[in-house]
């Protein structure tokens, strides 16, 4: 009997298991003690693995907090999208996408703005760096959609704009003067400035 082409072998199970457990210690260590103050021995050590494994699934703590963060982006983006589809006013769809995004950011403020960090100046060729440029296009996406809705603007026009929401939204929650704001004072700053951008 020849095995079921839809289960994966042991080897590749074995990998899934190390790669839950390493996302699980990595996860709960930094969200515990922030992303600077976890080393990548203190995660092996957690994820019961050697560091020369846990540098097969991320190469350095960067991409380890892209690891990481990049699930529980993608689940903020799901419900904002689903939150927006259900609202008719531009401004409040927007923002509807723009929360929960916010909201992931800030539940650790200095993983966030490291993870942002990370974004822009890590190695687009690992693959958890491509992963989180990949859900900021989505999120640029999902916003241009909101803003070409019923034929306001063009597509074109819509994602230009949705780019430029985007990069509203980093800045309210990378630089250090932002660090002590709370999720609604950054929501607040990026509805003024979004407020302007609509068509």
């Amino acid at each position: 009997m020849s095995p079921d082409p839809q289960q994966p072998g042991r080897r590749e199970r074995n990998k899934q298991e190390k790669l839950r457990r390493i996302t699980d210690a990595a996860s709960r260590l930094f969200a515990e003690r922030g992303v600077d103050e976890v080393t990548t021995q203190e995660i092996a050590d957690a994820a019961d693995i050697g560091t020369g494994t846990l540098f097969l699934y991320a190469k350095n703590k960067g991409e380890l907090l892209l690891l990481v963060q990049n699930s529980t982006y993608t689940d903020a983006l799901v419900r904002g999208t689903e939150a927006a589809a259900g609202l008719d006013d531009p401004l409040e769809a927007v923002m509807a996408i723009v929360r929960p995004v916010v909201e992931c950011n800030r539940k650790q403020v200095d993983n966030g703005r490291t993870y942002l960090r990370e974004m822009v100046f890590g190695d687009p060729d690992e693959p958890h760096h491509r992963e989180a440029l990949e859900l900021n296009a989505r999120t640029e996406a999902a916003i241009a959609d909101v803003l070409g809705r019923e034929g306001r603007t063009t597509t074109d026009d819509a994602r230009a704009r949705a780019a430029v929401v985007s990069g509203i939204m980093f800045l309210a929650m990378a630089p250090t003067i932002t660090a002590d704001r709370s999720v609604e004072e950054i929501l607040d700053g990026v509805a003024q400035h979004v407020r302007l951008l609509l068509p």
